[in-house]
């Protein structure tokens, strides 16, 4: 199996267009553009199936599925170096003595290459085929992150991070001014747009105020005003911990996510990652301007000191997408990422002290399955970017991993006669990255084993 790009594929697909359920396209015909685009889903009884059964380029033996790529929507790229360590000390601790210096060091591009390199090959083997990342303040190894996605084939959205506010952030890792980060900004955007190896724009400018804390209001505003001129996705962190929240509180005297909305960062492409304490009338605001939440699930047991609501979000008609949180999170797979919603989310449905009552102990109805964290990490995940990812229908790219069941080292056993919807239960709850054998981001292989 190479690249699939202008071929057609047979095999058992499993999807979730919505996060009520998931669909299983049973040895199904999937026929590829050359561009990655998907033209046709045949499944068996259509008209033209047995035709295009009979032509099919690529049969999947037994014991195999496609499943679509992992949409991360919240990594720290820089961070991967320290990933699993640091996990013990508050987040305003964390930032000052360990990432801040961690993020400063790419300044050499020598160490940025290496690191980036290695995140990227290690995201794709994890069947991660689209990543939103924080790169750093840097413009030259922020490039060089884009630069490396495009090289390796994965789809991505790459912001240079913006940190001007002199109160928080450290003389050695900031940058020098509100206009200069705006200009940087600017610079970037315009670098990714003209790449020449970016005509498909597989990877995508990210305009990328850290969070409210490392902003001064000039920087928040200009930002702002950026967004409106080129349109770009935006990426920040919102409400995340009791400390973060309190800060924007006591600075703005209203709450993240509507000072994100007065200085216009608020858009329909615009990803709040954590979000762990937005009010109702936060979540009526995202919804109106169409933004969304990045959950974090894992990193949010370290540093958010609260379980984000995700049902309740959702009910609130809310996008929302899954994300890793490298370094904040101690795993960068996405099946991880999957299973710790799932648990969270019933640990806030049932509460977590024992000393309470049942009834009194944690908050009705917030508890979500796995077809909706399967759906969040895929189609959830493409609706949250507003790209045409996550689900196998014509019109969308083929972006798609591979599971097999059958390795030894993987981490699905399948010992008795189960249904596909049982499989695609125990590939969730258990697929590890020696069961993902094949990545392909449109149509071409990015990875395999």
């Amino acid at each position: 199996m190479s690249d699939i790009a202008g071929k057609t594929i047979l095999a058992t697909f499993f999807h979730a267009p919505d996060r009520h359920s998931v669909e299983v396209l049973e040895e199904t015909v999937i026929a590829i553009a050359a561009d990655g685009q998907i033209e046709t889903v045949i499944r068996p009884g259509a008209v033209g199936y047995h035709t295009a059964r009979e032509e099919v380029d690529l049969t999947l033996p037994d014991g195999c599925y496609v499943l679509p790529g992992f949409i991360d929507c919240h990594v720290h790229a820089p961070q991967y170096p320290q990933l699993g360590q640091a996990l013990d000390v508050p987040l305003e601790v964390w930032l000052q003595q360990y990432t801040f210096p961690l993020e400063a060091r790419y300044a050499d591009l020598d160490f940025a290459r290496r690191s980036y390199s290695t995140l990227v090959d290690d995201l794709l083997a994890s069947g991660t085929t689209t990543a939103l990342y924080f790169a750093t303040v840097h413009q030259e190894a922020t490039r060089l992150l884009a630069d490396i996605c495009l090289e390796k084939g994965q789809r991505a959205l790459v912001g240079k991070v913006v940190m001007d506010n002199a109160e928080s952030c450290p003389p050695y890792y900031r940058d020098t001014s509100a206009e200069a980060a705006i200009a940087d900004t600017r610079a970037f955007i315009d670098y990714v747009r003209a790449h020449p190896g970016n005509a498909a724009a597989r990877v995508l400018p990210v305009v990328t105020p850290r969070f409210i804390p490392s902003c001064t209001d000039e920087a928040l505003a200009g930002l702002g005003q950026l967004v409106a001129e080129c349109g770009c996705h935006v990426q920040t962190h919102c409400s995340e911990s009791d400390w973060a929240h309190g800060y924007v509180l006591d600075r703005h005297g209203v709450t993240d996510a509507e000072s994100l909305d007065r200085f216009g960062l608020l858009t329909r492409r615009s990803v709040l990652a954590h979000s762990n304490f937005l009010t109702d009338a936060d979540m009526d605001r995202v919804v109106a301007r169409g933004a969304g939440v990045a959950h974090c699930a894992l990193s949010n047991a370290y540093f958010a000191n609260s379980v984000f609501p995700l049902r309740a979000a959702l009910e609130h008609g809310m996008h929302v997408g899954l994300g890793t949180d490298i370094s904040g999170g101690p795993s960068g797979s996405l099946f991880e990422a999957a299973r710790m919603t799932i648990a969270a989310s019933r640990m806030l449905e049932t509460g977590v002290d024992p000393a309470l009552p049942a009834a009194s102990r944690g908050r009705p109805d917030s508890r979500i399955d796995f077809a909706t964290a399967f759906h969040l990490a895929t189609a959830g995940g493409g609706v949250l970017l507003d790209l045409p990812i996550g689900q196998f229908a014509p019109g969308f790219r083929f972006d798609a991993m591979v599971i097999d069941t059958r390795p030894r080292d993987g981490g699905i056993r399948l010992l008795a006669q189960s249904s596909q919807e049982d499989i695609l239960q125990k590939i969730v709850h258990t697929a590890n990255r020696a069961n993902i054998t094949r990545v392909w981001v449109d149509g071409r292989n990015v990875s395999s084993r």
